[in-house]
């Protein structure tokens, strides 16, 4: 298989999806097209192709798309469905939610498009925004009937807090009127290191990219060449980060199909060909010490198969697309992606999940979606920012506009 980016064929994919129609497997995902509409942007815009093949007519009615989905109580909505205009009572109003993610997919697509988030009502955004969080330091979703928090515990949205709050309202001081608290949330992350101390939601490389990029946000992320500076007891510490970058580097794999992961069970599968310390490495799995652990099993990759290697999001799984993005965007946010083979990781992108008409799927042979190959810096790409998920142009965009979003004074 081509090793080399398919430039045009992933340009006319995504403008596909954002002109016509989008592929069957997203079709009933109706109510998540704030969501879409930011992958198909945000995948251009890296391609360096949103500027040149869509004109500034289309990329202003993308944008009025967008503020169709502003919530009147602050917040986006996911799509334009549940908007009930006049409609609107004290009685049905929670039928007619915004939800963090949305909020932060809409604000991030809008700087794509290069609008000056002008028409944003910041204000209100942030103080809706505050009202989600638990005590506990996580994020909800939305707000229900009486104003109840839906949704919690998710470090999937503390990330959509960080990245809102960046993006609205980054100078604001840490007490200060409609702001998040930032210290209550950054407890919540220490108190959710596993037993080792490992740092943060380690069973799961894409919360542990969200716990990451939320930090680095918030500016609460120290990264290697940093931490050695640090004094007194704060965290996390120098421990913890060292055990986090072995977790995710060691979230390299060359194990590319479910069927191929090694098997810990009493009963394992026949014709399965293990290496067991202290066994004949071409045992069979019926030949196998029934004492033989997690961390005596291993595998013995050949050298061709050591060329091409993508990321597990956990143990004992096999190569995942979209981790290329959550492990290797983490390792680029702490400064430790040289720890990885992105040559390696770069072939099964190219090689393994590029597909033919465009797009990247989830294994090798699934329908097309997207990949972090922008994290390894392709030259065919614009440079990334791994921490909002954008382009450093977008990001450079938001930088400008410091200080400018309606309704919000630092």
């Amino acid at each position: 298989m081509s090793s080399i980016l398919k430039k045009s064929a992933h340009i006319r994919y995504h403008l596909r999806c954002l002109k016509t129609f989008l592929p069957a497997a997203y079709t009933s995902n109706d109510s998540q097209r704030m969501t879409l509409a930011f992958f198909t942007l945000c995948a251009l815009d890296l391609l360096g192709a949103l500027d040149t093949h869509t004109t500034e007519a289309e990329r202003s009615a993308h944008a009025e798309w967008i503020y169709q989905c502003q919530h009147p109580d602050g917040g986006f909505r996911g799509f334009t469905g549940t908007d009930l205009g006049d409609r609107r009572t004290k009685r049905n109003h929670h039928w007619d939610p915004a939800n963090i993610a949305a909020t932060y997919f809409a604000l991030v697509s809008l700087a794509i498009l290069g609008d000056d988030l002008a028409r944003v009502e910041g204000s209100k955004c942030l103080t809706w925004l505050k009202r989600l969080q638990l005590r506990d330091g996580t994020f909800g979703e939305a707000l229900s009937l009486g104003d109840e928090v839906q949704g919690g515990r998710d470090v999937r949205f503390c990330f959509c807090a960080a990245a809102i709050r960046w993006i609205l309202g980054r100078e604001v001081e840490a007490e200060g009127e409609g702001n998040i608290d930032v210290d209550r949330m950054m407890r919540f992350f220490e108190a959710s290191q596993d037993e080792t101390q490992l740092l943060i939601l380690s069973t799961a490389a894409g919360w542990t990219s969200c716990a990451v990029g939320a930090m680095s946000l918030l500016g609460k992320l120290p990264t290697p060449d940093k931490i050695l500076h640090r004094t007194g007891n704060a965290w996390p510490s120098s421990e913890s980060v060292d055990r986090l970058l072995g977790w995710l580097v060691s979230r390299q794999t060359s194990v590319l199909q479910e069927q191929d992961c090694p098997a810990v069970s009493a009963t394992p599968e026949p014709q399965s060909v293990i290496a067991v310390e202290g066994t004949h490495a071409s045992s069979t799995e019926d030949e196998v010490d029934q004492g033989a652990t997690r961390e005596n099993i291993r595998i013995e990759p050949s050298e061709d198969e050591l060329r091409i290697a993508g990321f597990a999001g956990r143990c004992n799984k096999a190569a995942d697309t979209c981790y290329a993005f959550w492990a290797g965007g983490s390792l680029m946010m702490l400064s430790s992606l040289h720890l990885i083979d992105q040559d390696a990781l770069s072939r099964y992108l190219l090689s393994e999940t590029q597909h033919q008409i465009g797009g990247f799927g989830k294994l090798p042979g699934d329908p097309p979606g997207l990949a972090g190959l922008a994290c390894m810096g392709h030259p065919d790409l614009k440079r990334f920012d791994p921490s909002l998920c954008i382009s450093m142009e977008t990001r450079d965009r938001l930088e400008g506009l410091k200080g400018r979003v309606a309704g919000y004074s630092p």
